[in-house]
């Protein structure tokens, strides 16, 4: 799911002041890890995450993609893309791409994804 700023819906609107809020954005239920991340073009994380479950990195993520464009491949075989100043969340089950230069701020379950991260660095190792 993604969605860019001026279709998230405001809540409040006061001189000075803006909130948008989308609800039901998803849930998590373990400690979240805060994450910036720079990406750039043509960044595939797919041979990273081979040896996962479904080839696939299982761990959920929320956040904003500050600038750039990312596609995201799920499981479901569905392919979504995002771009600068959208919010967006994925769900377990997903791989991404970099089309254009990104810069993200990503918020995730911080166990998990550190797992996915161990993983890639131990990839990473074996196929440089």
């Amino acid at each position: 799911m993604h969605l860019p700023k001026h279709e998230i819906p405001v809540r409040m609107a006061v001189p000075g002041a803006t909130v948008r809020q989308l609800s039901d954005f998803g849930e998590a239920s373990a400690t979240l890890g805060a994450e910036y991340l720079s990406l750039a073009a043509g960044t595939d994380i797919a041979p990273l995450l081979v040896g996962l479950e479904g080839d696939l990195c299982q761990s959920p993520h929320w956040g904003f993609l500050l600038s750039g464009a990312l596609a995201v491949s799920f499981d479901t075989g569905e392919t979504e893309h995002v771009v600068g100043h959208e919010l967006f969340h994925w769900p377990p089950g997903h791989s991404v791409r970099v089309e254009e230069d990104a810069e993200v701020i990503l918020f995730s379950p911080q166990d998990e994804h550190l797992a996915v991260i161990d993983h890639m660095k131990e990839r990473l190792a074996t196929i440089s």
